[in-house]
């Protein structure tokens, strides 16, 4: 299976980073927690809103933005970030093996000199101009869903079943 690679970068509420660690869980990708963090990982609502899924969870911790990129050396095509500044579509983009979705905190999102000093990697979730942001969760799960709607959903379970009938 192709690999995928969640980045959050400083992740303020516990239950979005719940969320994406379970959408992470349960499609095979990675995550990456960059701090400092807004919360302890041993935080009630972070470990709530993840339910049991943590033991299919493949997860790093990094200090900073400079620790995660002194520990991971990933070529330019391979990132991508996720802004409401970026230029273009996140549709628009193709996302290789191995890539790396970045995504910001709630209140700020990505550093603007990360998104400056890469603007080939920048992409955007189409909303209203009206709308300031999607939730963080919910823009992990576009971006992650994408990717690999692009990969054919390798791995991933296609069809599901009636509990108290037969399709």
């Amino acid at each position: 299976m192709p690999t995928l690679n969640i980045v959050m970068v400083e992740p303020e509420i516990p239950q979005n980073t719940g969320n994406v660690a379970r959408t992470c869980s349960a499609t095979g990708a990675r995550l990456h927690l960059v701090g400092p963090m807004g919360f302890t990982i041993d935080d009630k609502k972070l470990k709530r809103a993840g339910l049991d899924y943590w033991h299919l969870l493949d997860i790093s911790y990094y200090d900073s933005l400079d620790d995660f990129f002194a520990k991971n050396q990933i070529p330019e095509d391979h990132l991508f970030f996720f802004s409401t500044k970026s230029p273009r579509r996140h549709t628009d983009v193709v996302y290789p093996d191995d890539c790396y979705l970045f995504f910001g905190k709630e209140t700020k999102g990505l550093p603007e000199k990360l998104l400056h000093d890469h603007p080939n990697a920048a992409v955007r979730i189409p909303m209203i101009s009206e709308a300031r942001s999607l939730n963080l969760s919910n823009a992990v799960a576009i971006g992650v869903y994408e990717a690999l709607r692009q990969w054919d959903f390798p791995a991933l379970q296609w069809a599901g079943k009636l509990r108290d009938y037969d399709w």
